[in-house]
């Protein structure tokens, strides 16, 4: 994981615990106030809410503390390989597209990080720049050559 990834994963622990946490007891205590429990439906909510929150809360917890922090800033390199910046261009489209290379949980394809395990970065791993890679997708085969390889 790089330390952008840990550190937005710790900011929304952080956020979970501090603020939606007393929110959802304070929700909790309200419904509670209203009368028969088993007919409910806010009780019944919010301790749905509450259950899939401390969930997350677990999952964060477990994600942080497993996590193998990866400065990118430190790396050099022609190859790819986790944290480098890869810039690649589809040879059917001409279409150019810049990814980098992140941990599962920080990937996000609108922000152009993309998973490891993903088709497109397993190929993309120990090749170098003009170097051309096919990658099988669900929607089909693609051929793509790198433009760049870099390590921001």
């Amino acid at each position: 994981m790089t330390p952008a990834g840990q550190e937005a994963l710790i900011a929304e622990l952080k956020r979970r615990s501090s603020q939606e946490r007393p929110s959802i007891v304070k929700a909790i205590s309200e419904a509670r106030a209203h009368g028969d429990l088993s007919e409910n439906a806010e009780y019944h909510a919010a301790k749905e809410q509450q259950s899939l929150n401390e969930g997350r809360i677990s999952e964060l917890e477990s994600l942080i503390g497993r996590a193998d922090i990866i400065d990118v800033t430190k790396m050099s390199g022609s190859t790819v390989k986790f944290g480098a910046t890869v810039t690649i261009v589809d040879e059917d489209t001409d279409e150019e597209k810049t990814y980098q290379i992140v941990g599962d949980p920080e990937a996000d394809v609108s922000l152009g990080k993309i998973s490891i395990s993903s088709p497109i970065a397993r190929a993309l791993i120990g090749k170098s720049e003009e170097d051309s890679v096919e990658v099988s997708t669900p929607g089909g085969s693609h051929s793509y050559e790198i433009l760049s390889v870099k390590f921001v």
